[in-house]
């Protein structure tokens, strides 16, 4: 099992710890429904230390990036150092092997991807790498802690007042580094808050300052429910190698504007966008009782139409949603089937919720 620097902290606030992927992390601190409202309506904090955060060092880093993702690191050279970019990570044959956010420092890049992709994921990123002048740091010495809701930013603020101006100034996919800290305002909730990176041996200082500043402990439980709700994807549930961008409405982090860029999964992709045969991604809303969960199948007239990949019982909305992939064109009331049951589900268009008001309607 691994553990991350606030561990200590989690047992201290009473979290209940679980198996994360291999790592020992809180899923609720008492009540996953009060820790997401928390996010919703005021401010709560994530420990998400067992990401990966990779810096990319090297006089062909540019080019390298433009290479491996599918989204164009040429757009943060155009707004300077501090900003962030959202993409994926394809295969050849366009399949999502990760999303991840990449950043522009002053040294470099930064690239923050997925706990459970690590493996594979610098397997990939370093045999790609040895086609070009550029060296990999890994820095399993930074901490994360997300801290997300309407008064994030408020809350940090007082407990870092040297940044306080810099943080009311930050617009969302930037950030700002100050005295070894790098403050970045993305997040996985739909709502305002940042990404803090920072030395691990001070992660017991920073949770105890936020926690004096009334920032709620928050778990796994939360972050999923907050993330679904908001209509983010989930690798192994929204994407994998299998899934083409298309098909997980990831279509905005593949850039094609430049013809001349050639990035893995280009061709494939292109491929896969003109196909008559696209699976699209929906949001679904419960009609009746019931939960829908993942695995379910969807049908219409009888006929299998597609799968349910996320599901859950919105906190915000008091009723099942769900995020599913089903053959384009579909639209209207469908059944998921549950429990050998067909029970009716509206098709809608994601988000359902996003900084902290509901999107779609009955």
């Amino acid at each position: 099992m691994n553990y991350t620097p606030f561990y200590q902290c989690h047992i201290d606030s009473g979290g209940k710890i679980v198996d994360f992927g291999g790592w020992a992390l809180p899923v609720n601190y008492g009540s996953q429904i009060k820790e997401h409202e928390a996010v919703r309506t005021d401010v709560g904090m994530f420990d998400v230390s067992h990401m990966v955060i990779t810096d990319v060092h090297g006089v062909e880093a540019k080019q390298f990036l433009r290479h491996l993702i599918s989204n164009d690191v040429e757009k943060l050279e155009k707004h300077g150092v501090g900003k962030a970019l959202y993409t994926a990570l394809l295969n050849n044959e366009a399949g999502v092997i990760d999303d991840l956010i990449v950043y522009l420092t002053a040294f470099g890049y930064r690239i923050v991807s997925n706990a459970a992709t690590e493996a594979k994921d610098l397997a990939w990123i370093k045999q790609v790498a040895g086609n070009f002048q550029v060296s990999l740091f890994p820095r399993r010495d930074l901490a994360m802690l997300a801290v997300q809701g309407p008064n994030a930013i408020q809350k940090v603020s007082e407990s870092h007042p040297n940044v306080a101006e810099q943080l009311a100034g930050l617009k969302p996919f930037s950030s700002v580094e100050d005295n070894g800290y790098f403050y970045a305002r993305t997040g996985y909730t739909g709502e305002n808050g940042l990404e803090i990176m920072f030395p691990k041996e001070e992660a017991k200082t920073l949770w105890l300052t936020l926690l004096d500043h009334g920032v709620v402990p928050c778990g796994l439980g939360a972050r999923d429910t907050l993330r679904l709700e908001a209509g983010m994807n989930l690798y192994g549930h929204e994407m994998d190698e299998s899934i083409t961008p298309v098909e997980c409405t990831m279509d905005w982090v593949v850039d094609l504007s430049d013809e001349s860029r050639d990035f893995i999964g280009k061709v494939a992709y292109q491929l896969a966008k003109i196909s008559t045969g696209n699976m699209v991604q929906v949001g679904l809303l419960m009609q009746g009782r019931g939960i829908l969960r993942d695995g379910q199948v969807l049908e219409l007239n009888g006929e299998n139409i597609g799968i349910i990949t996320s599901g859950t019982f919105s906190p915000t909305m008091k009723q099942s949603i769900a995020i599913a992939r089903v053959k384009k064109g579909t639209e209207g009331i469908i059944d998921a089937v549950i429990r050998d049951k067909k029970e009716s589900v509206k098709v809608v268009k994601l988000p359902f919720v996003r900084n902290g008001k509901i999107m779609v309607t009955e």
